[in-house]
C-alpha cells in the first residue's frame, strides 16, 4: 500500500482537529467544565487521548478554540444565509446579523459561553487560533461591508461592544435581556429593528433611534453604503 500523500494527511489531520471542537461542545454544553474531561472529549470524538494533547496544550485552550469555532459558523451561516443582502442597505443588514449571530449564542448556550468568558478573563487570557482567526476575519469584513472607513481600529470596537453585551446576559442573578442589550447595539450602529433576526419581542422602550434606523455609526462611517 502507498504512503498517503501530504494532502490527505492534512485532511484527516483537520478532521481529527474539528472532530474533537466539536465534541468539546457538546459535552461541556451537557455537563460543564469542570466535569469534562480530556479523556471524555477523546472518546466522544473518536481519537486517542495523546491526540487531544498533540493538538492543544490544555483544556481551557481547547475550549477556547472550540467555541471560537461555534461562533465563527455561527457568524458565516448567518451572514451568508439566504437571500443574502444586497443594495444600498446590505452593510446595515449584515452588521445585524452579526449581532444578532453572537447575542443568539449566548442566549442559547448560557453555560457553555458563559465558561468561554470566565476562561478569557483568567490568567489563560485570549488565546490566538486559527479558529479565533477565521471569526476576527468575517467580523472584520462585517465591518467594511457596513461601510467603516477605518476598519482596524473599527473591527476591535466591534468585538469589544460584543463582548460587552455577551457579558451581562451571562451574569448570574443580575443579568439583563437581550432584547434590551440588541437595541443600544442597534442604535449604537443606525440599525433599524426589523434587520437580522429580531428575538421576537418588542425594543424596550426610549429606542426610537432603533427602530427608525438613525444613531451614530462607527468612525463617522457611511451606515448603510454596502461598500
Amino acid at each position: 500500500m502507498s504512503p498517503r500523500s501530504a494532502s490527505v494527511n492534512e485532511e484527516l489531520r483537520r478532521r481529527s482537529r474539528e472532530r474533537l471542537l466539536q465534541a468539546t461542545i457538546e459535552l461541556v454544553g451537557e455537563r460543564g467544565f469542570e466535569a469534562t474531561t480530556l479523556g471524555d472529549i477523546a472518546h466522544r470524538a473518536g481519537a486517542a487521548r495523546g491526540l487531544v494533547s498533540y493538538y492543544f496544550p490544555g483544556k481551557r485552550q481547547l475550549l477556547q478554540s472550540a467555541v471560537h469555532r461555534l461562533m465563527h459558523l455561527t457568524l458565516q451561516a448567518a451572514l451568508e444565509r439566504e437571500p443574502r443582502p444586497a443594495g444600498p442597505d446590505a452593510g446595515r443588514e449584515l452588521m445585524a446579523r452579526a449581532i444578532d449571530a453572537i447575542l443568539g449564542l449566548a442566549h442559547d448556550h448560557p453555560l457553555l459561553m458563559r465558561t468561554h468568558m470566565a476562561g478569557i478573563l483568567t490568567a489563560d487570557g485570549f488565546i490566538q487560533c486559527p479558529e479565533q482567526q477565521r471569526l476576527a476575519q468575517l467580523l472584520r469584513e462585517t465591518v467594511v461591508a457596513y461601510g467603516s472607513p477605518d476598519p482596524d481600529a473599527d473591527y476591535p470596537l466591534l468585538r469589544a461592544l460584543l463582548m460587552g453585551a455577551v457579558v451581562p446576559m451571562l451574569l448570574p442573578g443580575a443579568s439583563m435581556p437581550r432584547v434590551r442589550l440588541r437595541a443600544e447595539l442597534f442604535q449604537r450602529y443606525g440599525l433599524a429593528w426589523e434587520l437580522g433576526v429580531p428575538p421576537g419581542e418588542e425594543p424596550p422602550g426610549g429606542t426610537a433611534d432603533a427602530r427608525s434606523g438613525t444613531g451614530c455609526p462607527v468612525s463617522g462611517s457611511r451606515a448603510g453604503s454596502g461598500r
